[in-house]
């Protein structure tokens, strides 16, 4: 295999580049790769997407819709359903969710799925990049043994490597075009071609490491870094509301050292496809090596509890009103998992709805970015957010703090407000009941 060839094809931009995968981490990358001069097609189980892709209308809130209508106006990317059409590409990236079962085990059928896909129409010279995260080891253990069922070898007919996605929803500073990329081959070859790829198309650095596991391990650190940290935040303000401490006081004020301190803030729990999940990849893979990742574990007990948590305080305030949870009206604002996105993978808003529910409530939803959702069968509408809805609510619950909402309204009209996100801190006249985080 000619490396070399393989890099000048690169270079000039003649090759042609896959990606299996278009939701939030695959279209915003198959969108900066066409826009950087590359012919892009997409792949996608879903007919749903790939028409709309074709057609130029976008779905990612990371995307600039301007930027996906003129790239497949010009040809530079065009999606598909058909899986044969991987023959014609020169690389190709893995970008598909990689979930937990029922038991908090990975799910790892996608990766496998589409590598299979791909293993059907490998061809020598190839690029091959795994970035769905996951647990260290996934690249050589399950992608590659798949890739090499047909005879070529990996690092010497094919290139293979693991890049991890670093999306972040809704960030107005970083997205995919400038977020630094790790990238880690199975060999210095397979690094070096990968890294020439993406260094044609992002702006951001492209850091090489010494192989698949490193780059797999290095993205599950950093979730569990925030996720570890997420936890000690919501035992503090656990521990700050039973002894009547602002803990958003607190922070502030920690804030002002300029070392050795990095904030972390409390909510009702971890939502999104990432942080919550993320760190129990380690945790099972840790089992085959006889080590109980401890800390991370116990981490997300405490960020599981936080619904509990919300419910439980929302009982509380409504006693103090002399209202049971049992027929209280309750409204949520936002469903999303954070701010100004329309994301509401694994939000734990859905998690209190269902203790709500179960215990009698009647919810009231109002989310400016999600219209509607099905949650268990059952499907919720977004009430337009007015005074009368308000003041028809026995207690609201602000559960993301978007930044369309009118919190000075909110203060006025609502009797009861639990506020988990401290979205109502500028606020100075909150008319009803009002509790924080």
């Amino acid at each position: 295999m000619e490396t070399q060839k393989v890099l000048e094809k690169l270079n000039r931009k003649e090759a042609v580049i896959g990606v299996v995968g278009l939701g939030y981490v695959g279209l915003p990358l198959a969108v900066e790769k066409a826009k950087a001069g590359y012919r892009v097609i997409g792949f996608d189980v879903q007919q749903k997407r790939v028409d709309m892709v074709n057609q130029g209308i976008n779905y990612i809130g990371d995307v600039v819709d301007e930027e996906l209508s003129e790239i497949v106006k010009k040809g530079g990317l065009r999606a598909t359903t058909r899986y044969d059409e991987i023959a014609d590409v020169d690389a190709v990236a893995i970008c598909v969710p990689t979930p937990l079962d029922r038991y908090q085990q990975p799910d790892t059928s996608y990766v496998e799925a589409s590598t299979r896909e791909i293993a059907k129409h490998l061809h020598p010279g190839m690029l091959v990049v795994l970035e769905s995260t996951t647990y260290p080891g996934t690249t050589e253990e399950v992608v590659r043994p798949i890739l090499e069922e047909g005879g070529l070898k990996a690092g010497d007919d094919f290139f293979l490597a693991f890049s991890p996605e670093r999306v972040d929803p809704g960030n107005k500073v970083y997205n995919t075009k400038n977020t630094p990329k790790v990238v880690g081959g199975v060999t210095g070859a397979c690094t070096r071609v990968a890294a020439t790829l993406y260094r044609n198309v992002l702006e951001g650095e492209v850091f090489e490491v010494s192989s698949p596991a490193v780059a797999e391990m290095e993205k599950i650190l950093e979730n569990t870094f925030r996720n570890i940290n997420i936890a000690l935040a919501n035992e503090m303000a656990i521990l700050c509301n039973k002894m009547g401490i602002d803990y958003w006081e607190v922070v502030e004020a920690a804030k002002t050292k300029p070392y050795g301190f990095m904030a972390f803030y409390p909510g009702p729990g971890l939502g999104g496809h990432c942080i919550p999940i993320d760190p129990y990849y380690l945790t099972w893979k840790a089992r085959e090596y006889k080590y109980h990742t401890r800390l991370i574990e116990l981490a997300g007990e405490i960020n599981n509890y936080m619904p509990d948590f919300v419910v439980e305080r929302t009982m509380k305030m409504l006693n103090r009103h002399g209202k049971p949870l049992k027929g209280a009206k309750v409204l949520l604002l936002g469903v999303a998992y954070k701010r100004d996105i329309d994301d509401i993978r694994e939000s734990p808003a859905l998690e209190i709805i269902r203790q709500l529910e179960r215990h009698g409530a009647e919810i009231l939803v109002n989310d400016p970015h999600v219209p509607s959702f099905l949650l268990d069968g059952k499907m919720f509408e977004s009430r337009k957010l007015t005074g009368e809805l308000l003041e028809e609510a026995d207690i609201v619950l602000l559960t993301t703090d978007h930044s369309a909402y009118d919190y000075s309204l909110i203060a006025e009209k609502a009797k009861a407000i639990f506020d988990t996100r401290n979205g109502l801190k500028d606020v100075q006249n909150i008319r009803g009941d009002y509790e924080k985080v």
